[in-house]
C-alpha cells in the first residue's frame, strides 16, 4: 500500500483516495452474517438522492464512522449499511425546474415518461452525496447498498401499506391536511416549519341577524384573524361557554360581512377568553382547529381556497378567482368600505411553510390515505419507557414523549409521481377499494376488471419509517435480519426525531416486534464561531469539502469530534480545523523520527516483552499515561463522549509522547549503549503502535498510511488491527510522581530562559534544593536527562545548598530551584531591552485607553470590538506588570 519510508511532508490527498478505493476493492468492511460472533450494526441515515455534503452531514458520518472502527477493534462484527432516500418531493422539483428550462411539463410528458426521466436524472446525477461520503472515510458496506425505491425495498414498502390497511391501520378520508400550493401535495405535521414572521391582526365587526332575548339589540361580536380572506368560508363563530360577556350569545346567529349568509355563535372550552375579543371565527375547511371544532358541531367544511391557492367559487362571484393575497386586499378594502372593519394591530406570528420550498401552508380539507398511529405511538413510548432503547441526551426524551402523546393521524398520501404508488385501486362498477400486495386483475369485491389505481404516491417517510429492517431484507426472513436486528444505535440530528426517529420504532416494533435501535444519540447542531446558525444567506457556511481538500480529511474530523460534546452545540471555524492539520502534521512528524530510529525489523519478541518494566522512569511513565489513555478513550467512546476521547488523544500524543518522551529517547538512540538502544526501540515501536490504533477510529487515513511502514506492520492493514489489550502491570503511580517533577523542573528552567531572554544555546547550572529525600532521589536518578532537556551545563542537588545573590529561582513541588544569573545574561543590556519592550507596551496601553474613554466608541461600536480592546488591555496591563517586577528583580540583582 504505502512506500517503505514516508515522505517530508503529509499531503492527504493521494493517501485518502488510495486507502478508499483499496478498503472498498478489499471489502473490508463487509461483514459475514455470523450469529456467533456479537454484531454491531448502524443503519445510515439516507441522505436525499438530491442532497450535498454539508457540515452536519460530515459530523453526522464521522461519529458513525468513529463508532464502527471502534467496535470492529473490539472484535465485533460489525455492519454499516449505506444508502439514499428516493425524496419525493424534493427530487420530483428538481426534474421539473430541468423540464421547465427545456419549455416541458410533466403533465406533457405523462405520468409514465415523466417517472423515466427522473430514473434517468438519478442514474445521471442523483447520488452525488455517495461519492462526497466516501470522502470522509465511512467505513460502510458498499456491497449492501438501498435505495428506498429499490424493487426489494418497494416490496417491502406495499406489504407494510397491505398489512396496516387490513390490520384497520391504515384508511382513506376527508380530513384537512397541510398543502403546499407550490409543490401541490399534502404534508404530515412535522413536515411544516414554522418561522416568526410580522403580520396583522384584523379586528371584524360581526352583526347580530336578531334582537335579543330582552328585545334589545346586543352589541355586535368583533372577531380577531390574522387571515380575513378565510372568512368568507366561516360557518360559526365560538366563545366560550365560562365567559360571561357571552353566554347569551350562544345560540343566536350572525350575519357574515361581505356575503348573504348567517351563522350561528357555538360554545365551545376551546377558545381563549384572553386572547384577542375572546370570539373566534371557525372557518373548517382552512384551520386544523376549526376543523376539529367543527366536527364536534357538526358544521359544514365550506371550501373558499382551491388546492392552487386561488379563491373557488364558494367565496362569491367578487372574490372567485382571485390569489389569497390579492384577496385579502380586497376583503380588506371592503370591510372598510362597509364599516365592518373594527381595527388593525401589527401581530408577530408564526406562520407555517413547506420543509422543502418553503411556501406559506394552506390548511386544506382532502381526502386522504392517514395512518392510524395511537396503537403505534403507544408502543414506540413504552420502549423509551421501559429502557428497551435509550435517547441520548436525555434532555429529549420527554420532547420524544410529548410527540408521540400528541400525536394525530398521519397523513401518508402526496400528490405526486415519483415515488411509491399507493397499492389500492378503485373499481369502476361498485365503487369499493381493493388493496392488493400484487397488482389485482379484478375488483375483490364485484370480481370486474375496470379498475383505476389510486393517482397518489406514499410519502417518503414512510418509506424509510421500514429502513432499519426492509434494508436487511425484510419481508423474507434473512440472515442479515437474524444477526444484525435491531441495530445497536442510530446517530442522528434532533431534526428528524419526529420525521424519521419516532416513525422507525412505531415501524420496527410493530413488524419486527422489537425496537430497531438499542440507543439513539442525538447530536448537535454545527453552528459559525460565533454561535450562529450556518446559513447560505448570511455567508458563514462551512463547506465540508472544500475544507477536505484544503486541509484533509483527517484534520476535519478530528475538529468535529473533538468539539462534540454530547448536548452542546458546536462552535466551528476554519482556524479549528487549521489547527487541527497542525496535528496530522505533528504525527507525522513523530512517525518519521520513529521510522527513522527503528531497525528494518523489530526483535522476534518484540510484541511479547513486558514493555512497562523496561529501565527508565520515562518508559515507565509512558506505558502507565498509555493504559489510562487506552481505558479513558474506550469508556468516552462507548459512553458517546466523543469529545473527551479526542482530548484525551490529542494531550497524550502532542504534550506527553512527541513533546517529552520522544525527546527524552534521542540519547538512548544515539548513545553506545546497544541493549538501551533496543530496548528503547521496543518500547517506543509497542507504544506508537497503540497510539496508531487508539486514533485510528477518528483519524483513518494517516494512521493508516503510517501503519503501512512500520516495521512488523507493513503490508498490514490497520483496519483489522484489535484495540491494544490492557496491560495491568503498567500502572504506576510512582513512575508518574517522579516524572511531573522531572518535568516541571525542566520546564522551571525553560520558563527562566524565556523570560529572560537567555538564548537556548547558552549552558546554564541549576541549584536545587529538594523537598525531601524521595525528590532528591528522583532528581539525581534523571539527572542526565534533566540535564539535557533543559541545556544545563551543571546539576547540584542538595538539601543544604547556598545559592548566590544574583539568580532567578522557581519553587517545584516543594523543591525549591536556582538559576545563577552571573555569566549567564548581560545585565545591562537586559535591562535595556526591558526598558524598550515597557516603552512600546506603553504607548500601546495609551491607545487602547484612549479608544475606552471615548464614549462613542463604546456605545457604537459592535460588543465584541468593545470587549476585544477591554481584554487587548488588560493583557497588556498585565505583561507590563510583569516586566515591572522582572525589571526591578534583575537591577537588585544586578548591584549585588
Amino acid at each position: 500500500m504505502a512506500e517503505k519510508t514516508l515522505p517530508k511532508g503529509y499531503e492527504p490527498a493521494d493517501v485518502e483516495k488510495r486507502w478508499y478505493q483499496h478498503w472498498e476493492e478489499t471489502k473490508a468492511f463487509t461483514p459475514e452474517a455470523d450469529p456467533e460472533r456479537e454484531s454491531y450494526s448502524i443503519v445510515i441515515p439516507p441522505p436525499n438522492v438530491t442532497g450535498k455534503l454539508h457540515i452536519g452531514h460530515a459530523l453526522n458520518m464521522t461519529m458513525q464512522d468513529i463508532l464502527c472502527r471502534f467496535n470492529r477493534q473490539q472484535g465485533k462484527n460489525v455492519l454499516w449499511v449505506p444508502g439514499m432516500d428516493h425524496a419525493g418531493i424534493a427530487t420530483q422539483n428538481v426534474v421539473e425546474r430541468q423540464l421547465a428550462a427545456e419549455g416541458v411539463s410533466r403533465e406533457d410528458l405523462g405520468r409514465e415518461k415523466f417517472v423515466e426521466r427522473v430514473w434517468q436524472w438519478k442514474e445521471e446525477y442523483g447520488g452525488a452525496i455517495l461519492q462526497q461520503i466516501r470522502r470522509l472515510g465511512a467505513s460502510v458496506d458498499w456491497t449492501r447498498e438501498r435505495f428506498t425505491y429499490d424493487e426489494h425495498l418497494s416490496k417491502a414498502v406495499r406489504e407494510v401499506f397491505v398489512q396496516l390497511y387490513e390490520e384497520g391501520l391504515i384508511y382513506k378520508g376527508d380530513y384537512i391536511i397541510n398543502w403546499c400550493n407550490r409543490c401541490h401535495t399534502a404534508l404530515a405535521d412535522d413536515e411544516v416549519e414554522y418561522a416568526a414572521k410580522a403580520g396583522k391582526l384584523y379586528l371584524i365587526r360581526y352583526p347580530y341577524s336578531a334582537k335579543g332575548g330582552s328585545g334589545e339589540r346586543l352589541p355586535d361580536l368583533v372577531v380577531a384573524t390574522t387571515r380575513p380572506e378565510t372568512m368568507l368560508g366561516d360557518t360559526a363563530v365560538a366563545v366560550n361557554p365560562e365567559d360571561e360577556r357571552y353566554k347569551d350569545a350562544i345560540g343566536m346567529e350572525v350575519a357574515l360581512p361581505l356575503t348573504n349568509r348567517t351563522i350561528p355563535v357555538i360554545g365551545d372550552s376551546y377558545v381563549d377568553m384572553e386572547f384577542g375579543t375572546g370570539c373566534l371565527k371557525i372557518t373548517p375547511a382552512h384551520d386544523p382547529n376549526d376543523f376539529e371544532i367543527g366536527r364536534k358541531h357538526g358544521l359544514e367544511a365550506l371550501q373558499v381556497i382551491t388546492s392552487r391557492g386561488i379563491m373557488s367559487d364558494a367565496a362569491g362571484p367578487e372574490f372567485a378567482g382571485l390569489t389569497t393575497q390579492e384577496a385579502r386586499k380586497k376583503v380588506v378594502a371592503e370591510l372598510k368600505a362597509r364599516g365592518f372593519l373594527v381595527e388593525v394591530q401589527d401581530y408577530d406570528h408564526n406562520v407555517g411553510q413547506c420543509y422543502r420550498c418553503k411556501s406559506v401552508i394552506e390548511p386544506h380539507v382532502s381526502t386522504q390515505w392517514f395512518v392510524k398511529v395511537g396503537p403505534l405511538a403507544k408502543a414506540a413510548r413504552a420502549a423509551v419507557a421501559d429502557g428497551e432503547t435509550k435517547i441520548l441526551p436525555d434532555q429529549w426524551v420527554k420532547v420524544y414523549y410529548n410527540w408521540l402523546d400528541n400525536i394525530r393521524d398521519w397523513c401518508i398520501s402526496r400528490q405526486l409521481w415519483w415515488g411509491h404508488r399507493i397499492p389500492a385501486w378503485t373499481c369502476e362498477e361498485c365503487g369499493e377499494l381493493t388493496v392488493s400486495r400484487e397488482d389485482p386483475m379484478a375488483c375483490a369485491h364485484c370480481g370486474s376488471a375496470k379498475l383505476v389505481q389510486d393517482e397518489d404516491v406514499l410519502d417518503t417517510w414512510f418509506s424509510s419509517a421500514l429502513w432499519p429492517f426492509s434494508t436487511m431484507g425484510w419481508p423474507e426472513k434473512t440472515k442479515d435480519l437474524e444477526v444484525f436486528y435491531p441495530t445497536s444505535v442510530l446517530v442522528t440530528a434532533f431534526d428528524i426525531l419526529f420525521f424519521w426517529v419516532a416513525r422507525m420504532m412505531m415501524m420496527g416494533i410493530h413488524f419486527m416486534g422489537k425496537a430497531p435501535f438499542s440507543d439513539v444519540y442525538i447530536h448537535a447542531l454545527v453552528r459559525d464561531a460565533e454561535g450562529k446558525k450556518m446559513s447560505k444567506s448570511v455567508g458563514n457556511v462551512i463547506d465540508p469539502l472544500i475544507m477536505i481538500d484544503k486541509y484533509g480529511c483527517d484534520a476535519l474530523r478530528f475538529t468535529l469530534t473533538a468539539f462534540a460534546a454530547m448536548g452542546r452545540d458546536i462552535k466551528l471555524s476554519e482556524e479549528r480545523i487549521e489547527g487541527y492539520r497542525h496535528f496530522v502534521n505533528k504525527l507525522w512528524n513523530a512517525a518519521r523520527f520513529v521510522m527513522m530510529n527503528l531497525p528494518e525489523s523489530m526483535p522476534a519478541d518484540a510484541a511479547e516483552r513486558e514493555v512497562e518494566k523496561t529501565p527508565g522512569v520515562h518508559h515507565q511513565w509512558i506505558f502507565h499515561r498509555l493504559e489510562q489513555v487506552k481505558e479513558d478513550v474506550a469508556s468516552a467512546l462507548t459512553e458517546y463522549r466523543f469529545n473527551d476521547a479526542a482530548q484525551a488523544l490529542y494531550q497524550f500524543i502532542w504534550h506527553e509522547f512527541c513533546d517529552w518522551y520522544l525527546e527524552m529517547l534521542k540519547p538512548e538512540f544515539n548513545g553506545e549503549d546497544d541493549n538501551a538502544r533496543e530496548a528503547a526501540q521496543v518500547a517506543v515501536w509497542t507504544a506508537f503502535t497503540e497510539v496508531l490504533v487508539l486514533l485510528h477510529p477518528i483519524m483513518p487515513f494517516v494512521t493508516a498510511e503510517i501503519w503501512a511502514v512500520l516495521p512488523d506492520t507493513a503490508g498490514d492493514d490497520i483496519v483489522h488491527a484489535p484495540y491494544p489489550a490492557p496491560r495491568p502491570g503498567a500502572k504506576n503511580e510512582a513512575a508518574e510522581k517522579a516524572m511531573v517533577l522531572v518535568q516541571e523542573t525542566i520546564v522551571a528552567v525553560r520558563n527562566i530562559r524565556g523570560e529572560l531572554n537567555i538564548a537556548p544555546s547558552k549552558g546554564l547550572a541549576l541549584m536545587v534544593r529538594p523537598s525531601d529525600a524521595d525528590a532528591a532521589r528522583i532528581l539525581e536518578e534523571n539527572r542526565s536527562m534533566i540535564s539535557t532537556l533543559a541545556r544545563l551545563d551543571s546539576l547540584t542537588v542538595d538539601a543544604d545548598i547556598t545559592p548566590p545573590k544574583a539568580v532567578a529561582s522557581a519553587v517545584v513541588r516543594g523543591s525549591e530551584c536556582y538559576v545563577p544569573l552571573a555569566g549567564a545574561i548581560d545585565f545591562e543590556d537586559e535591562l535595556a531591552r526591558l526598558d524598550k519592550e515597557l516603552g512600546k507596551i506603553e504607548k500601546e496601553l495609551a491607545v487602547g485607553a484612549k479608544k475606552l474613554a471615548n464614549e462613542g466608541f463604546v456605545s457604537k461600536a459592535p460588543a465584541e470590538v468593545v470587549a476585544k480592546e477591554k481584554e487587548k488591555v488588560e493583557t497588556l496591563s498585565d505583561k507590563r506588570d510583569k516586566l515591572i517586577d522582572l525589571k526591578e528583580r534583575l537591577a537588585a540583582a544586578s548591584q549585588e
